[in-house]
């Protein structure tokens, strides 16, 4: 999975009293970004946190850097996404930070509240070279901080040669989906479509409202869940269950398996997928599924962008080229030649425009999708309302819910914990 969040806050809690207590938190008002001393190349030492395989994988990477920059040295220290959010809210809190690191895309506006995270400088870092959806996830209070270094978003994953043994085409709507999926159980697919409904559910849900239509917060910051838009979402996945065109009595652990097997034949995910199909699947797997845009609502078809950004601390004592590093990452030749060495998609638009990119036309699809795509708002409280949903989520799965509670609930426990703002 390539979206992260956490659930423990009293780290936080304690370095944004500590942060206060330095003058460093930020009062809410839009910080005005420094810019970077761009006549020279990077010198001196940089200290960089990153997370899971990016972490493993960074460290031989920015060898390309010092090489062409002679006078800096990078120390990349690899941390699991398990410990990374008290890692760095404890690093904040006791003033030593890296100079640079990865965070979870729905982390932003928690850390960037503290008031320890560099505003991105304009005189170095173009907004426009980015998709608008990622560039979204860096942006709080009216303010950027730090970029979208990778991104994901979700499209339907489909068994391309059951789908053909039924005469069935991609859906493009809601009610073609349904359909579709029908078609794919009467040509063998005994689980018809995967849907999540436990943890993480959320990153399928609001999807569903989007493109509705909906939304999840006001003109007033405040939470909207308990909407007609939310309800039909709800109900749409439900009514899968109940239709028996989905399982939600199947252990979660067989799949993607019976997705190779054929027992599922649609579900949807993200771009690392497509590596995890084609290794595991075995020999001739890869041309047996194919992806496709997300069908569309009464609003559109619009997806989840996840992903990571990268950030620069404001105690970094080489700032500039902490800078210059996360530039250099955000380089359309860097960001393809990133993408081959882990899959992880570009952030950068015109990354795509590169063989790396173009030469997979199921990674095109991501492409596409990435234009209409939207984030969670930037809030401290979200993995507290993320989990919320989840929870909602599954019980009108499991039939112990109606989408109409369901709806309420999520909004009474949402307003509960506000948005931390």
């Amino acid at each position: 999975m390539k979206t992260y969040t956490t659930g423990s806050l009293a780290l936080l809690t304690a370095g944004l009293l500590l942060l206060t207590a330095c003058g460093r938190a930020s009062d809410g008002a839009a910080e005005k970004p420094k810019d970077v001393d761009t006549s020279a190349k990077a010198t001196g030492t940089l200290a960089v946190w990153a997370m899971g395989s990016e972490g493993e994988a960074l460290a031989s990477f920015v060898k390309k850097f010092e090489a062409a920059n002679p006078g800096i040295k990078v120390t990349v220290t690899p941390v699991g996404w398990d410990v990374a959010h008290d890692k760095i809210t404890a690093s904040i809190a006791g003033r030593s930070t890296p100079d640079v690191s990865m965070i979870g895309s729905t982390w932003m506006g928690e850390l960037a509240k503290t008031g320890a995270v560099d505003p991105t400088p304009g005189n170095l870092i173009d907004k426009a070279a980015f998709f608008p959806s990622a560039w979204d996830t860096v942006m709080v209070d009216g303010t950027a901080y730090g970029v979208p270094w990778y991104v994901e978003t979700r499209v339907l994953y489909y068994r391309k040669d059951i789908a053909a043994k039924a005469g069935l085409t991609p859906p493009a709507t809601w009610d073609e989906t349904k359909s579709f999926v029908k078609g794919l159980k009467k040509a063998g697919a005994a689980q018809g479509m995967n849907l999540n409904y436990t943890t993480g559910s959320w990153q399928e849900i609001l999807p569903l409202i989007w493109q509705q239509g909906g939304s999840i917060t006001g003109p007033d910051g405040k939470w909207t869940f308990d909407t007609p838009e939310t309800v039909k979402a709800l109900a749409w996945q439900r009514s899968y269950f109940e239709e028996g065109l989905a399982s939600n009595k199947v252990d979660p652990a067989s799949f993607p398996a019976s997705f190779f097997k054929g027992d599922v034949a649609a579900y949807f995910s993200g771009p690392w997928m497509i590596a995890g199909m084609e290794k595991d699947g075995g020999p001739g797997f890869a041309g047996k599924f194919d992806v496709a845009p997300y069908p569309k609502g009464s609003a559109g078809g619009t997806s989840f962008v996840g992903g990571s950004d990268l950030v620069v601390f404001k105690d970094s004592r080489n700032r500039d080229a902490a800078w210059k590093f996360v530039q250099w990452l955000s380089d359309p030749e860097t960001q393809a030649s990133w993408y081959t060495t882990v899959r992880d998609l570009p952030s950068v638009q015109a990354a795509w425009q590169r063989p790396e990119l173009t030469a997979d036309k199921r990674v095109a699809v991501f492409g596409e999708q990435l234009k209409d795509a939207r984030t969670p708002p930037p809030v401290p409280t979200w993995d507290q309302i993320a989990k919320v949903i989840d929870q909602e989520v599954e019980k009108v799965a499991l039939g112990k819910s109606t989408p109409e509670e369901a709806a309420k609930s999520i909004q009474a426990q949402a307003d509960a914990v506000g948005t931390g703002l």
